[in-house]
């Protein structure tokens, strides 16, 4: 054993993403009339055992989510990963991490494919045009792609 000192970890640093999450996995659980044991008893029949003290850190945000968690406790509680790290207002203003302060609607928006988070300030409909299909192209998978002025929601080609 070495003479130096373990240094500490740092304190997990939460964002506002985190916060996001925590409430809509409380708000969508107790929607569903679920208890966090009953929540923790179907994450661990989806293969993803995670202890009902856990779920309760996660909603307290004492602990982290990590993309895995994120997925089966969107599969458990039968709703979008978006879902989760979006809040569930689009009227609001919110914070996306990394991002910055958006319109909650432009964050569903970027979530679901229809337009890039953030957008020029002074752009003609050509340029948005261009924008949109760039983004809508990278963004979606092979046959999911429908562009500016197609259908409401993604096409199956």
């Amino acid at each position: 054993m070495t003479s130096e000192k373990r240094r500490p970890r740092p304190a997990t640093q939460y964002g506002p993403t985190a916060a996001t999450v925590a409430a809509n996995v409380r708000r969508i659980r107790e929607r569903r009339g679920l208890t966090i044991y009953a929540l923790s008893g179907a994450l661990e029949k989806a293969g993803r055992p995670i202890a009902a003290s856990a779920v309760a850190k996660i909603e307290r945000m004492e602990r982290q989510v990590t993309v895995d968690d994120l997925m089966a406790l969107s599969v458990v509680l039968g709703v979008s990963p978006a879902t989760l790290l979006l809040p569930a207002d689009s009227r609001i203003d919110t914070e996306i991490t990394g991002g910055g302060q958006v319109h909650a609607r432009d964050a569903w928006m970027w979530a679901w494919c229809r337009e890039p988070l953030r957008m020029p300030e002074h752009f003609d409909e050509e340029v948005y045009d261009r924008l949109v299909a760039e983004f809508m192209l990278i963004s979606r998978p092979l046959g999911m792609y429908s562009g500016p002025g197609g259908a409401d929601g993604p096409s199956v080609d």
